[in-house]
């Protein structure tokens, strides 16, 4: 096979199926795609239909009939469920321990560390809702200054601060103080500005997030394509994933909308590497607020785009759908869910009804990267045969 480009679109926190060890970390019975169709009556996705979608697990409304299509399902090697280890494994790095989690928020050593060297003062230190947690701080924030500090369920450090009293830049230096104190084993996945604007009972979040995410501990295959002089275009929070590591270029999209439509430009240009997009509105707006119907809309927006645009890849392209971890609106869990994630690979020219099996790794992405574009065999992981 000589490929020259592939499209991997990662949608974030589409899983299909809980794992094995699901009930290590509470989500037995999880199942995002299947879920999802079940409660609603059904999904209409015709066009990931004829990927193979349906035929990875039943989904309601999706046929497993429809001949062609390259399809399989990935599982999760690594400990976790979320999104910096999810890509990180897809980019080749399985981790041998999860990055650490705070259920009882940070020890008095961190936040007095972090006061310290930022001067603030901190409010919060708990788990919480992004959402919720402004709407209780947000008014105390307003009168002291003091820094919204939260964590959730997965490894972060966020930070939430008002625009008109903490300016973007100030807040992104505060996470940069923060990830620089949080190492070894306080090293959480990721720190996040989360900044809001509006008024007591009327906050609302804005589009200045920032990931700082801990630095990749080995080479990636952004890192190796990047080396051997391919295009490595980052859409989405895959810089922030990554530090900007293993990129050419990169484009911070900031929702589903703005990916996709970027991603339709990159078809039109002429390159030869790899395009690694994230669609983050799946987790970020439907998964963790329990939006069955919104997390519905957006699979079927995604589906009408891959219509739109599937006729646009060329010979030698490859388009890959796949997800990071799950994130099941149906549970009581607003949290992400360990799941099995689709696997959907889809080109001009490819072989047709190919079932590519259960993928023990997502590191099998890299492997088949590697493989592709000749940069040897992969340490870890298992090339797709197609």
């Amino acid at each position: 096979m000589d490929i020259k480009r592939v499209f991997l679109i990662v949608l974030d926190g589409v899983g299909v199926g809980e794992l094995p060890d699901a009930e290590k970390y509470g989500d037995v019975g999880s199942n995002t795609v299947g879920n999802i169709a079940e409660a609603l009556g059904g999904l209409s996705l015709p066009n990931m239909e004829k990927a193979g979608l349906g035929k990875i697990i039943p989904i309601k409304g999706v046929s497993a009939h429809v001949p062609g299509g390259i399809w399989g399902k990935m599982a999760e090697k690594s400990p976790g469920k979320d999104t910096t280890t999810g890509h990180w494994e897809m980019a080749g790095l399985i981790l041998d321990h999860p990055f650490p989690t705070f259920p009882q928020g940070f020890p008095e050593r961190i936040i007095r560390e972090f006061c310290k060297q930022t001067g603030k003062g901190v409010i919060g230190n708990k788990v919480a809702s992004g959402t919720v947690i402004i709407e209780e701080l947000g008014e105390e924030h307003l009168k002291t200054g003091d820094l919204i500090v939260y964590t959730s369920a997965d490894s972060v450090f966020q930070i939430a601060a008002h625009e008109e009293v903490v300016p973007l830049e100030e807040l992104y230096r505060y996470c940069e103080i923060a990830r620089k104190i949080l190492t070894g084993p306080d090293a959480v996945g990721r720190v996040i500005a989360r900044p809001f604007l509006g008024e007591p009972g009327a906050f609302y979040r804005t589009a200045g997030r920032k990931d700082f995410s801990v630095e990749p501990f080995g080479p990636t295959i952004l890192d190796r394509m990047k080396e051997a002089g391919y295009t490595v275009y980052g859409v989405g929070k895959i810089e922030d994933i990554f530090n900007n590591r293993g990129l050419t270029d990169s484009n911070h999209t900031h929702n589903n909308q703005e990916t996709l439509a970027f991603v339709s430009e990159l078809l039109d240009r002429d390159f030869r590497g790899l395009v690694f997009a994230n669609c983050i509105d799946f987790d970020m707006i439907y998964g963790h607020r329990n939006d069955v119907v919104g997390f519905a809309k957006a699979l079927k927006a995604v589906d009408d785009w891959l219509g739109e645009n599937v006729g646009k890849l060329r010979e030698g392209d490859v388009m890959i759908f796949t997800g990071d971890h799950g994130g099941d609106p149906t549970t009581a869990s607003t949290d992400h869910s360990r799941e099995y994630t689709l696997l959907l690979v889809i080109g001009p020219g490819l072989p047709e009804n190919v079932n590519l099996g259960i993928r023990e790794t997502f590191a099998d992405v890299a492997a088949t990267l590697s493989q592709w574009f000749d940069l040897g065999k992969w340490p870890v992981g298992k090339a797709f045969e197609i």
